[in-house]
C-alpha cells in the first residue's frame, strides 16, 4: 500500500534537488557570472514564480491524462534542463532552462500525492502524504548537501550534474515499477474551481503563503548567511545542510503522524520556528556548537513546512484534493518568491544578518491567518436540513 508513496517520494527527491539544489551554490554562481547575490537568487525566485503563476492551470489541464505518463514527462524535462545547466551556459540561458521544469513541478507533486493516497484508506492519507513529502527532507540530507559539497571541491556545474542523475534514477523507477494509471473519472473544472470562493480555503491559502515566505526569507540564502553572518566556509555549509536534512527526515515522519491527530495544532507547532529560530540565530553568535544546535532545530521545524501547508489547505477543501494541492504548491512557491526577493533586498541594503527578522515578520502574519481561520470555523453557520 505504501509502495506508490515511496515511488512518489523518489521523484520528489529529484524535483526538490532541482529546485533547491541551487541554494548551496548561489555564491559561486554569483561570482562566476559577476552578479550580486540577489540577482543570482533569481534562479530560485523565478523558478518559484513560474510554479506559482502556472501550477493550478497546468494541473487542471493535465488532470485527465494518465498519471504515470505525467510523472515521466515531468522528469524528462528535469533531466534535459539539468544537463544544459551543467555546461554553464550564458546566464539568460541558464535562467531559461531553470524556468522550463517549473511548469511541470506542481503537476508532478499533485499527481504523486494523488497516486500515493489512491491505494490507502482515509485515516492514512496524511501519513502517505508525509512519505511523499519526505522527499524534501531526504533531498536536503543527501542530494542537496552532496551537490553543494561537490561544488565546493570542483565547481558549481557538478551540482546540476547531480540533479540530472537523480532525475534519471527516479525516471527509471517510475517507468519499471509504476503501472499505467489512466484517470477513470475526471472532475469538471467548475466543480474544482468553486473552492476559490470559500473564505476558509482562502485564509488557509494565505497562511501557506506567509509561512513559506517566512522560512525562505532566510533559508534561500542559507549558504550566504552561514558564510557571512557565521563565518563558515563552503565545506562547513555542506555539513550544516547535511545536519539540517537528517533532522528534517525525522521531522517529516513525526509531522505526518501528528497531522493525523490534529492538523491545526501541528501546523502551528512547526510554524513557531519562524519566531524561535531568528532569536536563537541572533544569540548563537559565532559559537559553532550553538550554531549546530540551532541549525538542527531549524531543520526540524522547517522541513515539514510544505507537508503542513498542503495538509492545512486540503483540510479546508477535501473534495478537490488534487487541485487544492496544486494551489498549495503554487502559493507555497509564491511565498518562496516573495521571501527570496525581499530577503535579497534586505541583504543588498542592510546585510544578510537581518534576514531572520524578516522570517519572524512573515511568520507572525501566518499565525494571524491560523487564528482567523479558527474564528471563521467557530462562527460558521450550522447547516439545517
Amino acid at each position: 500500500m505504501k509502495k506508490y508513496a515511496y515511488i512518489g517520494c523518489l521523484g520528489f527527491i529529484a524535483v526538490i534537488t532541482t529546485e533547491f539544489g541551487v541554494i548551496g551554490i548561489l555564491p559561486q554562481i554569483a561570482e562566476h557570472y559577476n552578479l550580486s547575490i540577489d540577482k543570482a537568487g533569481m534562479l530560485l525566485s523565478a523558478f518559484a514564480l513560474v510554479i506559482a503563476l502556472t501550477g493550478p492551470f497546468m494541473t487542471l489541464l493535465t488532470s485527465g491524462f494518465d498519471r504515470k505518463k505525467i510523472m515521466l514527462t515531468s522528469l524528462i524535462i528535469f533531466i534535459f534542463t539539468g544537463i544544459i545547466s551543467s555546461f554553464s551556459p550564458p546566464f539568460w540561458l541558464l535562467m531559461l532552462v531553470r524556468i522550463l521544469p517549473a511548469f511541470l513541478q506542481p503537476v508532478y507533486i499533485a499527481t504523486a500525492l494523488s497516486v500515493a493516497i489512491s491505494v490507502g484508506n482515509k485515516k492514512q492519507e496524511n501519513e502517505l502524504m508525509s512519505i511523499v513529502f519526505n522527499g524534501v527532507a531526504i533531498a536536503m540530507v543527501s542530494t542537496v548537501p552532496f551537490a553543494t559539497w561537490l561544488a565546493s571541491i570542483f565547481s558549481w556545474q557538478y551540482s546540476f550534474m547531480i540533479q540530472s542523475l537523480v532525475s534519471i534514477i527516479a525516471l527509471l523507477v517510475i517507468y519499471f515499477f509504476l503501472p499505467k494509471m489512466p484517470v477513470t473519472e475526471k472532475k469538471s473544472y467548475s466543480s474544482q474551481l468553486k473552492i476559490l470562493t470559500q473564505p476558509i480555503f482562502i485564509i488557509s491559502t494565505a497562511m501557506n503563503f506567509f509561512m513559506i515566505a517566512a522560512w525562505f526569507s532566510t533559508y534561500s540564502y542559507f549558504a550566504e548567511y552561514l558564510n557571512k553572518a557565521k563565518g563558515m566556509d563552503g565545506k562547513m555549509v555542506s555539513y550544516m545542510l547535511f545536519i539540517f536534512g537528517v533532522i528534517g527526515v525525522i521531522a517529516n515522519r513525526v509531522s505526518g503522524k501528528m497531522l493525523n491527530k490534529n492538523i491545526a495544532n501541528t501546523t502551528a507547532l512547526f510554524l513557531s520556528g519562524t519566531i524561535i529560530i531568528p532569536i536563537l540565530l541572533y544569540f548563537s553568535g559565532s559559537n559553532t556548537i550553538a550554531i549546530i544546535f540551532v541549525v538542527a532545530l531549524w531543520g526540524f521545524l522547517y522541513s515539514p513546512s510544505f507537508l503542513n501547508a498542503s495538509t492545512y489547505m486540503i483540510s479546508s477543501a477535501p473534495d478537490s484534493l488534487q487541485f487544492a494541492n496544486s494551489l498549495a504548491t503554487s502559493f507555497g512557491n509564491l511565498g518562496v518568491t516573495l521571501g527570496t526577493t525581499v530577503g535579497g533586498l534586505i541583504i543588498v541594503n542592510k546585510g544578510v544578518q537581518y534576514t531572520p527578522w524578516l522570517t519572524m515578520a512573515f511568520g507572525t502574519l501566518a499565525f494571524l491567518m491560523i487564528l482567523l481561520r479558527k474564528f471563521l470555523e467557530r462562527n460558521r453557520p450550522i447547516a439545517i436540513n
